[in-house]
């Protein structure tokens, strides 16, 4: 059961930024499995349950220890972040949604980090073809969320017949919403699970709505 972070977890990943190597690690790894690791993996696992039952969804926590293939100067991670998303080879490549703490604080939402050229080709297609499903699941998305949904433009923003449709099809990357919330008592209790599932719930339309145009 998530029964919250705390400022001993906060704590931690301070000590990680300043001290990132492995002899104060191994100092300190039963703070980060107490403090951090363990109360993800709660928060994950709560999170996820809604995403269980037949979806093709699978929840991915992350590890501290950094991949020694890519060859990164630090051992660690100075965060942890969980993940809900479809099985992929290039998880960046496919929308998910998330939650992420660093020493500044956490957050969560839904991104779509690098989709692929011709997904992007097929949204917009589909979009000409027929906007009004989307143009309603983004309202409806935006306004149950109380914030826009956002994204990198093309360099040379691509244009649509349809002027009011151009937003949509400048959309290039990093396409998200996303809430982020400092160390303090919304971040140090459990009410902090339902304040992101709730957000997640809300933003689960427009995930699976880009779900469905990849390969």
């Amino acid at each position: 059961m998530f029964t919250g972070f705390s400022p001993e977890t906060v704590d931690f990943l301070w000590g990680i930024r300043m001290n990132n190597n492995r002899e104060w690690f191994a100092q300190h790894k039963q703070q980060y499995v107490t403090y951090l690791y363990e109360p993800m993996k709660a928060l994950g696992a709560e999170l996820f349950t809604p995403f269980a039952q037949g979806s093709g969804n699978i929840l991915k926590v992350s590890r501290i220890y950094r991949d020694a293939r890519r060859h990164h100067p630090d051992p660690y991670k100075e965060g942890l972040w969980l993940c809900i998303r479809r099985e992929a080879e290039e998880w960046m490549d496919h929308p998910f949604l998330y939650f992420e703490i660093n020493p500044e604080g956490a957050e969560y939402g839904f991104c779509y980090w690098s989709p692929k050229a011709a997904v992007m080709e097929r949204f917009r297609r589909e979009l000409a073809a027929n906007p009004r499903p989307f143009l309603e699941l983004i309202s409806a998305t935006e306004a149950a969320v109380g914030m826009p949904i956002q994204a990198n433009p093309y360099k040379k923003p691509k244009k649509a017949e349809d002027p009011s449709l151009d937003r949509f099809f400048s959309w290039h990357n990093q396409i998200c919403c996303t809430r982020a919330i400092a160390p303090g008592p919304e971040l140090f209790g459990p009410e902090l699970k339902d304040e992101v599932a709730d957000f997640l719930e809300k933003l689960t339309p427009i995930y699976e709505f880009f779900n469905r145009f990849q390969d």
